[in-house]
């Protein structure tokens, strides 16, 4: 019995490959309603080239980023909204601004931690009640879906990059081996860098073995469905998986991806050459990409 789809199902999973609609329909009667499995059966018929990050919404709002004078601490947060109307107005972001003051001055934490933290002045309120106040005033839904600090120590470097229309930000930190490497400019430099990078290039982790079992194992899938739907003769199937896995790890590893401003070289060996120039040895360590309207 086929499954009835919906056509918000059908405008989700359209949302997210950018597939034709009887080609979306197909692909989720095919799955049995299945959302990420229609996009894996458009992808293996290569309707499509690459899923769209999963969750896509069309909130609004604004990032906000900070990174202290000699870098050793560095936050970032996004504060959402439903129209960029709101988004504008002086309220909201005077209030993404108070809120980032507040992590600034607060110890790391998760986002959950951050929204019970007392609010800053004296305002008797929760960080989460300030938030839900402001939607009381707006009239709107408004969300504090992330709050991110990273304070990596006397040894370690944090890099901001936060585009002007404050809609992507990026968190970095670099592990420098020393408190004298990690204050240099060199150091400082290179996490920015490493920091605008990623805001264009968007990988998914640092290395290719950071990247999660269960995405390698869906691409592995896919892959292994592409090659049949190919024809590829069976006894080169095994290689040419292989190839994929490998061409979609290094697309999506920040070490292994080419550098923005200059594709002859990787984020790897640009984090090397910086290291060899400063006499030390950096390190990514972590990052974080926030963009507004992605989940």
């Amino acid at each position: 019995m086929t499954p009835t789809i919906s056509a918000k199902d059908v405008a989700e999973l359209r949302g997210r490959t950018s597939a034709g609609m009887m080609d979306c329909k197909k692909a989720l009667e095919e799955a049995g309603g299945d959302l990420s499995r229609a996009a894996e059966i458009l992808r293996a018929k290569g309707i499509t080239k690459a899923e769209k990050r999963a969750g896509r919404s069309t909130l609004q709002g604004v990032v906000a980023g900070h990174v202290n004078g000699d870098a050793t601490e560095g936050a970032l947060l996004m504060l959402t909204c439903e129209t960029d109307f709101v988004a504008r107005t002086a309220g909201f972001q005077q209030t993404a601004e108070a809120l980032l003051a507040q992590l600034v001055a607060a110890a790391p934490t998760d986002v959950a931690g951050f929204l019970a933290q007392p609010a800053a002045g004296p305002t008797g309120k929760t960080v989460d009640e300030v938030v839900k106040g402001l939607s009381g005033t707006t009239g709107e839904g408004i969300g504090l879906p992330a709050a991110i600090k990273y304070a990596p120590g006397e040894k370690g470097t944090v890099g901001l990059y936060l585009h002007h229309n404050k809609l992507v930000g990026v968190l970095v930190e670099l592990a420098c081996g020393s408190e004298g490497v990690a204050r240099g400019s060199g150091a400082q430099e290179l996490a920015r860098e490493v920091a605008l990078h990623i805001a264009s290039a968007d990988p998914m982790a640092v290395r290719p073995e950071d990247i999660p079992a269960e995405v390698v194992s869906r691409e592995r899938r896919i892959a292994e469905e592409q090659v049949v739907t190919e024809g590829k003769p069976e006894a080169v199937r095994p290689k040419i998986v292989e190839g994929k896995i490998r061409k979609f790890l290094a697309e999506r590893a920040l070490l292994e991806q080419p550098w923005v401003k200059d594709d002859k070289k990787t984020v790897g060996q640009l984090v090397t050459e910086a290291g060899n120039v400063a006499g030390a040895s950096f390190t990514v360590t972590r990052f974080v990409r926030l963009r507004v309207g992605e989940a």
